[in-house]
């Protein structure tokens, strides 16, 4: 049939130049390659690629993150911060809140005690998050950056970088996630929880003390100005304040978010009386220090375990840690005690973690603060903590039973003659074996990694945080009680005997608004009867609890010699 066969003389030079039948082919597979390669890339569909091997160094992974990172931190996302940072429309978003709350209570039989949490993480220019991460990055080799005591910063950052752990977890693709208890949301009347990424400890250890200060002044702005921040107060924001220094010139305006802390610190030294609690804060552990002891290392390890009581660190410390000093000396020269003063670096390091793992107790007691990272380090090296630190809070103790892991030692007895070894030396040796099984087991809440791991801190993190929102909740809708009655109110200030300002108002929304602003006067006197309110704001620049009137500019400054009167006549 013609047309049906191709010519002899067309076959005969097809085959007769078989060079150019390779390149044919080549370029055939790599359009094949190039086809199904790009058909899986989608993030969304392809498995995740981190959940075999997490990576729990602080270094290793941030290096990773940064990697990752720099091509896409300038691009667009899908959050709408940027339009609601200038939207000043608060009322608008509370009538989006309502109607997502109220849709989720029809349609959740456990709202709000349901999850996954919802949380909408800010995206904050880059001075607040990705430069100083690339900072730490570009000056953690320089090890003469010592803190006053002595200690590299750099590992200070790293034994305090909660903020980034959990901020690298909220806003990895969810494609690469492995918790299920917490989702990230792209619209701010969604969220159950807000989590502010600012790098709060890497700012104030590696920028100048003044920078800092600036920068804490204009993040305080950034955050506060948000409609979310208004429309709750703060309540329901999350603010990673983990060293006790970090952000201390100006977090008093922000004392009603949620702090997470290293400790509670109930001696005032460093949080003012009323700035943190358990309700309202959490605390989280520090990143340990030296490497886990898994299951094989705790084994062969047994038997090493020769040395009855260790401690390695600073032997002098200040406030609720002078308790070192006591203990030193006590302990020192004891049989089957090793007391050492710790060193930084590597070699400091595998001291601390050769000696734990060669010990039955590791001494954990007070530091500058109730909390020691020795503590943790202990528990990942398999040796008991003995606690000796009677303000100390611990992390997630709603959820972990640490008797069933350490050994509380009250410090009047631990400095007792002879009690603390007697004691340690009576611990039947089926209470040990107990209590190292138990440490094998907890041990994997302590240990941050990338991707976070079901039972680590981050997961349990967020189980404690379930447990505030429909308290943060309650506070929140408290807050927001409207008065309707407008009382004329008088308001008065002097300047040697000089009244500069009057203005009718809502008394009781004033009240409530100067209480929850941030600076210039202390309520020192509030005083009711019947048909008079009397409120009296004496200045007190250097009071604990500042206060301030955003109606009266001229009220700020001059703060030794000014004073205002609010009185409301009522009928």
């Amino acid at each position: 049939m013609a047309g049906k066969h191709l010519p002899s003389s067309f076959l005969h030079r097809r085959f007769r130049s078989p060079l150019l039948l390779f390149p044919l082919l080549f370029l055939l597979a790599l359009l094949l390659y190039f086809f199904l390669s790009t058909s899986f890339s989608d993030p969304s569909t392809a498995p995740a690629s981190y959940s075999t091997e997490p990576e729990t160094s602080f270094l290793i992974s941030l290096e990773h993150f940064l990697a990752r990172r720099s091509s896409s931190m300038l691009s667009r996302n899908l959050d709408d911060t940027a339009d609601l940072a200038a939207d000043d429309d608060v009322g608008k978003f509370d009538d989006d809140v309502f109607a997502s709350e109220s849709e989720r209570l029809r349609g959740d039989p456990y709202y709000p005690l349901d999850l996954p949490l919802r949380v909408y993480v800010y995206e904050m220019p880059r001075k607040f998050t990705y430069d100083l991460l690339l900072l730490f990055w570009n000056t953690y080799k320089e090890t003469s950056n010592l803190t006053s005591n002595g200690s590299p910063v750099h590992r200070l950052i790293e034994q305090h970088s909660v903020d980034y752990w959990l901020w690298a977890d909220l806003i990895a693709p969810q494609s690469e996630r492995l918790l299920k208890n917490v989702v990230r949301v792209h619209r701010q009347e969604e969220a159950d929880l807000f989590y502010i990424p600012f790098f709060t400890t890497i700012s104030f250890f590696l920028l100048e003390k003044q920078q800092c200060k600036a920068l804490y002044r204009e993040a305080l702005k950034w955050v506060t100005d948000q409609p979310a921040w208004k429309q709750s107060e703060g309540r329901d924001h999350i603010l990673p304040v983990h060293h006790p220094w970090s952000f201390k010139s100006v977090r008093r305006y922000m004392k009603n978010a949620i702090w997470l802390l290293p400790d509670m610190d109930s001696t005032g030294n460093w949080y003012k009386p009323g700035q943190v609690s358990l309700e309202k804060d959490l605390i989280l552990p520090y990143a340990p220090n030296v490497d886990l002891c898994d299951a094989k290392c705790l084994s062969d390890s047994q038997s090493k375990r020769t040395t009855l009581l260790f401690f390695r660190g600073r032997l002098k410390r200040n406030a609720g840690g002078k308790i070192r000093a006591k203990l030193v000396a006590e302990l020192s020269g004891a049989a089957g005690v090793i007391i050492q003063e710790g060193t930084a670096g590597d070699a400091g390091k595998a001291a601390a973690q050769r000696g734990m793992r060669r010990s039955v107790f590791c001494l954990s007691p007070a530091g500058d603060t109730p909390s020691s990272a020795r503590l943790f380090d202990a528990i990942v090296s398999g040796c008991i903590p003995v606690i000796v630190s009677d303000e100390l809070e611990l992390p997630f103790e709603g959820i972990l039973d640490y008797r069933k892991i350490v050994l509380f030692v009250s410090s009047s007895d631990a400095v007792r003659p002879g009690w603390l070894l007697t004691y340690l030396r009576n611990v039947s040796t089926a209470q040990v074996r107990r209590l190292q099984d138990n440490l094998a087991k907890y041990s994997q809440h302590f240990i941050y990694s990338n991707p976070a791991q079901p039972l680590g801190p981050e997961d349990l993190v967020w189980r404690m945080m379930a447990g505030k929102v429909v308290n943060i909740k309650l506070h929140t809708r408290r807050s927001q009680r409207v008065y309707v009655d407008n009382i004329p109110l008088i308001c008065f200030g002097w300047k040697w005997g000089l009244a500069f300002a009057i203005r009718s108002c809502d008394l009781h929304r004033v009240a409530r608004h100067v209480l929850r602003k941030g600076s210039g006067f202390s309520l020192r006197t509030c005083f009711a009867a019947p048909g008079l309110e009397f409120l009296l704001f004496i200045p007190g620049f250097y009071s604990q609890r500042r206060l301030e009137i955003d109606s009266f500019p001229k009220m700020r400054g001059a703060w030794s010699s000014y004073f205002g009167v609010l009185i409301a006549l009522i009928g």
